[in-house]
């Protein structure tokens, strides 16, 4: 294994020590302004040995003596010539012809993108599409996106649960910027813990990640990138109110400190005091919550030394209350007088990146992060007390170059994670730290016409998972205009931490059992899946307007799963995979733009999630086999966002029936049909713009006012042994109507 990570650092070395030639085409204009040349053909004449460059303008080509005359051409633009007499980089504007009549286009940004180049299977969230819900936290940012289902994990803590590929979220590596951010201590609430007007852009990549990022992604990766300060308002403040009680503020304030520096604080708060019962079974709708969000950002960039630096320090406090009206935490905390939990958080998280560019060789670049996070946790569910202390480290360094050109490109580097956890569960304290040092490896071939090819291989050493290798492929063709054509290939490994990641058991009054003791991590072995996948985008004009369809199909394979089995009522167990385990999904997608400003997407979703149990095979619980999705948008405005002007968004979701875990055993009153209703809901917003610096916004959540009837078994006799909140399908507080405000200056 020494020998393979030696490899992997000698191999870039080696090659490149090749004789090339480097540089970038930028447009010539009066302007004074740099602007690459996407697409220039460079090449050596009188050979067939030429490239195109790439998006930023650059280039890289093979040399030799023999090679003389390096011709520059693009279309609109003269075509130069120019004597080379050694390798070196070169710098050359092209300068446009004069003959060609000038022509404006005009366009639109999509809020939502999708890359027909990029090997990953990548879509890309954009701060307007954010815009279209009342997206107050990133868990809540997935309303107008079909790829990412969002559901409540239980009845009384008001737990939003996101699910990709049929698989929830302990499954999906969610970083920010790049750096893993939801995970440990933090999987359960986590998602709620990043405010909505903090993030810039949500990249959303199905199947098998990057090994640049590590070895724990399985089902794909969410990587939100947050507001930056030198390109943010100067001042933005956003104002929220609802009718379940939820007020929250928002206030971003930036401030350029040098020419190099600028900084920025951010600052979020919400609170909900008021109590709501409105299916009369005792129980809160929706949970009592205070929370305050502090994040002061740093960033530095020296382009001239191709430089750029971020350093975040952020503190949060959650407290959230949840249980029967009558329950005062004073007096019947941990008590049977009435049934109440409380979850009290406080994290602190500092975090720092660092990236050079060569300027001479823009093609060398490093990149270094580090992270440091304390999370506690100290929480009670009716008797059950469940308390964790999560420290992490993190960190990674990453080289980028290219082999011969820019067609070849690598990626290689160190990275280090180290994680402490302290846990209180089940009047028995859990203690382990876990670390792990590994190296990896990425090739991606771009031929800069039909296909793109990304191979990367890591190697670990973990001390409680041993010494392994994470492999990871994507490739992409494109065999017509248009089109993207793309299959992945990849391995996962993880830790599972069943307290954490399985929190809503705790407001049960199931036995919580661990049934294998052999393994290193709460006696169980770690969970290792594959997962494989295809899709196909296709771009097109649909009566002159564009329009695209995706296609997609995955399936993850189980090795071994930590196996969360809800099948007796009176139980949750949790063993080894012993047989099968695998996730099935299949997506169709249509977005088109069905005439001006007025935008349209649809899809279809079929899951097959089946896991063997104790009992036998059975498909997951609370999955539903079919989902339909649609959202429309329209914008008023005729010319320039300068003029005042409406926005208006409606989403419908509609999700086909979800098997309900086994209660057979239960009496007959505590017993639930073998499968939930269908759902249907509708959400609604409409925005009012009345300058680039203020709006107003006033929207609806399930207007249909669609409720689960009794969502809480047992909530009648809730210390009884079939009490479970656990079997929530659809909403439970009805029609959600809200309001709010958004003011900045740039």
């Amino acid at each position: 294994m020494k020998n393979l990570v030696f490899l992997l650092f000698l191999f870039p070395m080696l090659v490149l020590s090749q004789d090339k030639i480097e540089g970038v085409i930028i447009e010539a204009n009066t302007k004074n302004e740099t602007i690459p040349l996407a697409g220039a053909n460079v090449f050596w004449l009188n050979t067939s040995i030429g490239v195109v460059t790439d998006l930023d303008g650059k280039f890289s080509l093979p040399y030799q003596t023999s090679y003389k005359k390096l011709v520059i051409s693009y279309v609109g633009f003269k075509t130069d010539t120019l004597t080379i007499t050694s390798p070196k980089y070169i710098r050359h504007y092209l300068n446009p012809t004069s003959e060609l009549d000038e022509i404006t286009l005009t366009g639109r940004k999509q809020t939502t993108a999708k890359s027909y180049l990029n090997a990953q299977n990548v879509s890309t969230i954009s701060s307007a599409e954010l815009l279209k819900a009342a997206c107050c936290n990133l868990s809540e940012s997935f309303e107008t996106n079909p790829s990412i289902d969002v559901n409540f994990s239980d009845a009384v803590t008001g737990t939003r649960q996101i699910k990709m590929l049929g698989l929830t979220s302990k499954y999906i590596l969610i970083t920010t910027e790049n750096i893993p951010s939801i995970r440990g201590a933090s999987q359960a609430y986590g998602l709620s813990f990043i405010p909505g007007t903090w993030v810039e852009s949500i990249q959303i990549t199905k199947g098998a990640g990057s090994v640049v990022n590590g070895f724990e992604s399985i089902a794909g990766q969410i990587n939100a990138e947050l507001q930056k300060p030198s390109t943010d308002d100067r001042l933005f403040v956003n104002m929220y109110g609802s009718v379940n009680g939820r007020l929250e503020l928002n206030t971003h304030l930036n401030t350029k400190v040098s020419d190099r520096w600028s900084t920025g604080l951010y600052l979020h708060g919400n609170i909900r005091d008021k109590k709501f019962d409105k299916n009369d079974d005792t129980f809160l709708d929706v949970p009592l919550k205070k929370q305050v969000n502090v994040m002061n950002r740093w960033q530095y960039t020296n382009p001239e030394k191709g430089l750029v630096s971020f350093i975040n320090v952020r503190y949060l406090n959650d407290e959230n209350q949840a249980g029967q009206l009558d329950f005062n935490p004073d007096t019947d905390r941990l008590t049977t007088n009435a049934w109440g939990s409380e979850i009290d958080t406080e994290r602190f998280e500092i975090s720092a990146k660092f990236g050079y560019v060569n300027p001479d060789v823009p093609w060398q670049s490093l990149g270094v992060q580090f992270a440091y996070s304390n999370h506690n946790q100290n929480s009670y569910f009716g008797l059950n007390t469940y308390d964790i202390n999560h420290n992490s480290v993190y960190s990674n360094v990453i080289y980028n170059s290219i082999i011969s050109d820019s067609r070849h490109k690598i990626k290689t580097g160190l990275g280090f994670t180290y994680d402490h956890y302290d846990e209180l569960a089940l009047g028995t304290t859990f203690e382990r730290s876990e670390r792990s040092a590994g190296a990896f490896f990425e090739y991606a071939y771009d031929d800069l016409d039909k296909l793109t090819l990304t191979a990367g291989l890591r190697f670990d050493t973990h001390n409680l998972l041993g010494e392994f290798i994470t492999p990871r492929l994507h490739a992409r063709y494109t065999p017509w205009e248009k089109s993207a054509l793309r299959a992945s290939i990849g391995r996962g490994k993880r830790s599972a931490n069943i307290f954490a990641e399985n929190q809503n058991m705790f407001a049960t009054s199931r036995a919580i059992n661990i049934l294998n003791t052999n393994g290193n991590i709460y006696g169980l072995d770690p969970e290792i899946a594959w997962n494989y996948g295809v899709s196909y985008l296709q771009g097109f004009n649909l009566f002159g307007r564009k329009a695209d369809v995706t296609l997609d199909f995955y399936r993850t394979d189980f090795k071994n799963q930590v196996v969360v089995d809800w099948e007796n009522p009176q139980q949750v167990n949790f063993y080894n995979l012993e047989g099968d385990s695998f996730a099935n999904s299949f997506q169709i997608e249509l977005n088109y733009n069905v005439f001006e400003h007025f935008d349209f997407r649809t899809a279809y979703k079929y899951y097959d999630v089946q896991t063997d149990y104790i009992s036998g095979r059975q498909s997951k619980p609370l999955i539903p086999k079919h989902r339909f999705f649609a959202n429309a948008s329209y914008e008023t405005h005729t010319e320039e966002v300068e003029t005042s002007f409406w926005k208006f968004d409606l989403t419908y979701n509609w999700l086909s029936e979800q098997r309900f875990a086994s209660t057979a055993s239960n009496s007959i009153e505590y017993r639930l049909p073998s499968e939930s209703p269908t759902v249907g809901t509708l959400n609604a917003q409409v925005t009012k713009v009345f300058s680039p610096k203020f709006e107003v916004y006033l929207g609806g959540e399930n207007i249909t006012n669609v409720r689960q009837s009794n969502p809480i078994l047992g909530a009648d006799d809730p210390f009884g042994s079939n009490f479970d909140t656990t079997f929530v399908y659809g909403p439970i507080f009805g029609s959600m109507y809200y309001a709010g405000l958004r003011f900045k200056i740039k």
